[in-house]
């Protein structure tokens, strides 16, 4: 088999275990790939060839010396400008970090590093990773690799175009109110929210803040589970982590049986937010594609109540905890939207920060209930396709005005406080060719059967 950089990311591991290709070899295909799209498209940062060359040339002798190698050795990768990487620079996509050079790596790829890759570089994001829209004042914009004059989505929109374009076969993203789904819709590729605990963070200022996790990036879902199980598995300086090892997800994806499925499909979870038609016309193919396959499809939605409220309070909440000092010492350095979310943090009080928290909890029951009698749910990653690039956010949704950059990402973030998982999987196309994804959220802990049904949705996607 010929490899290029565009075949699947096991393929490329499979090749590589194999001798029929190098570390080297295929780091400059992937080199190759960046210097033709990056320019334009802007999704890799601090690219540093050389480095991966001699990480490369190490991979390959390894191979060679017959030692053990991790499952994703010798596979060209860049880490989320957000997640040190000791010895990296890592900007955050902030001025005031723009030659920060961690000493070392954040949980998640540490455990990557140990998977065998070979790093090539970071991949861009907003501002402190605020918004999902990718443009920071250090690197600048990243745009669709789709088209150019629109929006790769954010906050893992670097990762995202990369992904898409073959600048790399595997991307690591990180989600609050959307920003491993979102990117992954606005270019056409798989993003996953994985269950509250599936892929633990550290270090961190505080553990139980849970709304935000790392997560994994791929063209295919069969792909996708192979990064999460590098990803996933506890941690003992995170005892909130789920207990399975990631092991359980290192096995191909075998599609689920549609007959049969339980599937509940709204385009609007009920009126509970604004939906752009070519969107809603994506989430209806899915809902007929399903049908005809066998899967019994209904409209329930799940009673979520206090979602947006809860989401609001604890994302202000940590918002002004971790950069309230930040903005006091730089109020002119941050961008407007991110220090008006900082300053929201700052008005909060005990008893709204105990209000969410009880939200929460009752929205993970309202979930639990939910799916004891439905398998998946289906609805809309983002409510809009890709928007033009110069804006920062939609002004309005089929004639309904967006207030906040926040207001946009209903969709994706309503689903974030049940702590279910929820995946982003291509499906249509708007009649202007842009990609639109659809969002499947299963039951808490359900991770490896949502990406069973994420496959067989894949299969089900029309040519």
């Amino acid at each position: 088999m010929t490899v290029t950089a565009d075949s699947g990311a096991r393929a490329q591991a499979a090749a590589l275990r194999a001798r029929e290709i190098s570390a080297r070899e295929l780091l400059e295909l992937h080199l190759d790939r960046i210097a033709r799209r990056n320019p334009e498209l802007n999704a890799i940062v601090s690219l540093d060839p050389e480095r991966a060359r001699t990480a490369a040339t190490a991979a390959d002798e390894r191979l060679a010396s017959g030692a053990a190698v991790g499952p994703l050795h010798g596979l060209p990768f860049a880490f989320k400008d957000t997640h040190a990487a000791a010895g990296w620079r890592t900007t955050y996509g902030s001025r005031l970090f723009a030659e920060h050079v961690p000493d070392t790596d954040d949980l998640i790829v540490e455990r990557i590093r140990r998977a065998g890759v070979v790093p090539l570089g970071k991949t861009n994001v907003p501002e402190f990773a605020a918004g999902s829209h990718t443009f920071n004042r250090v690197f600048g914009t990243t745009r669709n690799p789709h088209d150019p004059g629109r929006s790769a989505g954010g906050s893992s929109g670097g990762a995202a175009c990369a992904l898409a374009s073959g600048m790399v076969p595997l991307a690591d993203g990180s989600d609050m109110g959307g920003s491993l789904r979102n990117p992954a819709s606005f270019c056409g590729v798989v993003g996953l929210r994985p269950s509250l605990g599936r892929v633990p963070s550290w270090p961190a200022t505080n553990l139980w803040e849970t709304t935000s996790t790392g997560g994994p990036m791929a063209r295919t879902v069969d792909d996708l589970a192979l990064l999460l199980s590098v990803l996933a598995g506890p941690d003992p300086r995170t005892p909130h982590a789920l207990g399975d090892p990631g092991a359980g997800f290192a096995d191909p994806v075998r599609p689920v049986a549609p007959a049969g499925l339980r599937v509940a499909v709204s385009a609007d979870l009920g009126g509970a937010f604004a939906v752009d038609p070519d969107v809603a016309a994506v989430v209806g193919a899915v809902a007929s594609a399903l049908s005809d396959a066998g899967a019994e499809v209904g409209s329930d939605v799940p009673d979520l109540t206090g979602a947006d409220e809860c989401f609001r309070t604890l994302r202000a909440w940590h918002f002004q905890a971790a950069f309230g000092e930040l903005l006091a010492a730089h109020p002119d350095e941050l961008k407007p939207s991110l220090a008006a979310n900082i300053r929201a943090g700052e008005t909060l009080t005990g008893a709204d920060v105990a209000r969410a928290h009880q939200q929460r909890t009752a929205l993970a029951q309202a979930a639990r209930v939910f799916f004891a009698d439905h398998d998946v749910l289906v609805l809309p990653v983002s409510q809009v396709p890709p928007f033009p690039v110069e804006q920062e956010f939609p002004a309005e949704i089929d004639g309904r005005p967006m207030e906040s950059y926040l207001d946009w990402m209903r969709s994706a973030y309503l689903i974030t406080v049940t702590g279910c998982p929820a995946i982003s999987v291509p499906f249509g196309r708007t009649p202007g060719g842009l990609p639109v994804g659809v969002q499947l959220v299963a039951r808490h802990g359900a991770d490896r059967f949502l990406l069973e049904v994420a496959a067989m949705v894949e299969r089900l996607r029309p040519v």
